[in-house]
Order: C-alpha cells, then sequence, then structure tokens
C-alpha cells in the first residue's frame, strides 16, 4: 500500500521538525507524539476511518472540534489538559501549512480554534520553615540518605527541571570558586547557575564518596539509583515524597501538596522575595519568556503585604449624612 501524504507529514514532523528544527527535548517530542496517537485512535475509534487510509484532508476543522469534546466529555480531561493537546495540534496544522500550501485555509481553520479559557491556580512553593523541614529529613548516616540530600539540595538550589536534575553529569559540576553547575535544559539550551555553600560541601562529599571526579565519570548520571542507572522521574518523585511524609509528620501543619516542581516554583520565589530582577531570575530558570517568569511576582505575597505597608494609613474624611443635606433631599425630591 501507498504511504498516505498524513503519514508522511507526521513521521517528518516527530523524527525531523521537532528535534531537528525546533530543538524540542525527548520528553517534548513523546508529549507530541502521544497526542498525535490519540487523534489517530479517536479517528479510527470514533470515526470509523481506518489509520492507514487516513488523508490530509479528512482531519478538517470540525473533526478537531469534536475530538476536544471527546476530550472533555468522554475521556473527562480538564481544560489545561485539552489545550495542550490543541497546542501540539496547532504546532502540527502549523508545519503542515508550509509544507502543504494547497492545504493552507484547512490548516488556519484549525489553527484559528481557540484555547478555552480557565482560571489559574495559584503558584505553589513552600515557606522557608516548610523547606527547612524538608530538607532536614534525609538520614546522612546512610548512602541513600546522602544522595537524597544532595538531590533535594540540588533540585532547589538550581531551580531545576526534574529532567535536568535526571540529566546532569559529574562533568557539569564545578565546585571551585565561584561554584556552579552547568544545565542542559529545554530546547537542549544551556545555562549556568550558581551553587550556594551549604550545596557545594554536600556535593564535594557526594562526589568524594562516589568517586565521581574521575575523567571517566564525568559523563555519567550524578545520581543514580540502587542498580547504578540513572533516576527516572517517577524515582526522583518517590524520594521526595518519601521525605515529605516523614517532615509532614514531625510538623501536622505541613499538609501542603508537594512534587518536584514545587522546589523549582519556591526557588523562584525566594528570588523575587529576595528582590532579585525578573530578568535575572527568567536567566536563572531558563524560561523563554519574561511572561511565564511575572507569574512569580503576581504570586507573591510577602511582596504584596510588603507593598502595602508602606503605604501609609489614609485619613478617612469626616462625610456629613445626605440625610442632613436640605439642598439635596429637595432635588431628589424633584426627580
Amino acid at each position: 500500500m501507498k504511504p498516505t501524504t498524513l503519514s508522511a507529514h507526521i513521521s517528518n514532523f516527530l523524527s525531523h521538525y521537532l528535534g531537528c528544527q525546533r530543538g524540542l527535548s525527548p520528553n517534548t517530542i513523546k508529549a507530541y507524539r502521544d497526542v498525535i496517537v490519540l487523534l489517530l485512535r479517536y479517528c479510527r475509534d470514533k470515526k470509523g476511518l481506518a489509520i492507514e487510509r487516513l488523508e490530509l484532508q479528512h482531519l478538517d476543522a470540525e473533526l478537531i472540534d469534536n475530538f476536544l469534546a471527546y476530550l472533555q466529555n468522554e475521556r473527562g480531561c480538564s481544560i489545561r489538559t485539552i489545550n495542550q493537546r490543541l497546542a501540539v495540534i496547532h504546532a502540527f496544522f502549523r508545519y503542515v501549512q508550509v509544507e502543504e500550501p494547497d492545504h493552507m485555509l484547512q490548516c488556519q481553520r484549525i489553527i484559528a480554534i481557540p484555547l478555552r479559557r480557565f482560571a489559574r491556580k495559584e503558584v505553589g512553593y513552600l515557606s522557608r520553615d516548610y523547606l527547612a523541614a524538608l530538607l532536614a529529613q534525609p538520614d546522612l548516616s546512610q548512602p541513600a540518605g546522602r544522595r537524597d540530600a544532595v538531590l533535594l539540595s540540588v533540585l532547589y538550589d538550581t531551580g531545576a527541571r526534574v529532567q535536568e536534575i535526571i540529566d546532569m553529569t559529574p562533568g557539569d559540576v564545578r565546585l571551585e570558586a565561584p561554584a556552579q553547575i552547568r544545565i542542559l535544559g529545554k530546547g537542549q539550551k544551556v545555562r549556568v547557575v550558581p551553587l550556594m555553600e551549604n550545596t557545594v560541601r554536600l556535593l564535594r562529599q557526594y562526589i568524594d564518596e562516589n568517586a565521581l571526579a574521575l575523567p571517566e565519570h564525568f559523563d555519567q548520571p550524578l545520581f543514580r539509583n540502587r542498580q547504578g542507572n540513572r533516576l527516572t522521574r517517577g524515582g526522583v518523585r518517590y524520594i521526595l515524597l518519601k521525605h515529605l511524609k516523614k517532615a509532614q509528620e514531625c510538623q501536622t501543619t505541613f499538609t501542603q501538596k508537594v512534587t518536584p516542581h514545587t522546589l523549582r516554583h519556591t526557588k523562584a520565589m525566594h528570588l523575587v522575595e529576595a528582590g532579585v530582577s525578573l530578568d535575572i531570575v527568567r536567566d536563572f530558570l531558563g524560561h523563554a519568556d519574561i511572561q511565564t517568569t511575572e507569574l512569580y511576582a503576581r504570586a507573591n505575597l510577602e511582596m504584596k503585604r510588603a507593598a502595602i505597608a508602606k503605604i501609609s494609613p489614609t485619613p478617612v474624611p469626616d462625610v456629613p449624612k445626605w440625610k442632613e443635606n436640605k439642598t439635596l433631599l429637595e432635588w431628589l425630591q424633584q426627580l
């Protein structure tokens, strides 16, 4: 059977365009792939279209609208998830309209489907007391505990994403002054962030204990599991939740939901609280757009309280009662 035009575009979009031209990470490409797989299964199972015979003209704006309704009504997806799926579809048809100008009108009708509005949640982050309670939980008398202490400290200190932590190698770490760590972020962009003294001390002990300073280990994972393999995203989450549970047992008021990304939010909020400019925070976190960084400034309660405290109390004037104003009463009665 001759391959369809749609199959050729999907293959090139996933295997070449996203990775080579846009420089997206493997995990992001997998997320794009999963959305396209979901769309193809919808066409097969709900529309009765054989995938091997699916052509580009079958994917019109009406089908995409029905697909989004299917995600919401039958799969119970949230608005945020639906928007993420739609963003992937938009990206695919922006690519297709260049490759297939004959289908430009069809593509632009799909691209014109708007994202759905939703109420954004407040940025979740830890107070300094809760952060200290969490970081104090790993048992430093055990090798696994020492690894966990370094992992959580680096996760907070660098504000790194989970995948960035997983991809770190000993060769990325510089412990000599000025201590810093190199992070490979989204879009294969590299940024360098400084390390605080406590994190440097923990890292130095951890690297010496595991002989990671040897040149042959420079490209090996910085953090490993018990089998000596690279940690997974699930592994990092498990380590965090294990120590979070201990911290909540020690502090009964510590009931906040925490994920590895919460430590990234926490670092960003602490930088903003310290008066660091948003431009520097953006570069520190590796944001492509400063509008993403501005979310932390808007969500920072301490900054709002400080701003209100600087305002002197406004004197309240002694406003006369309107019932005592006879001229006003006469005018009102004439209406």
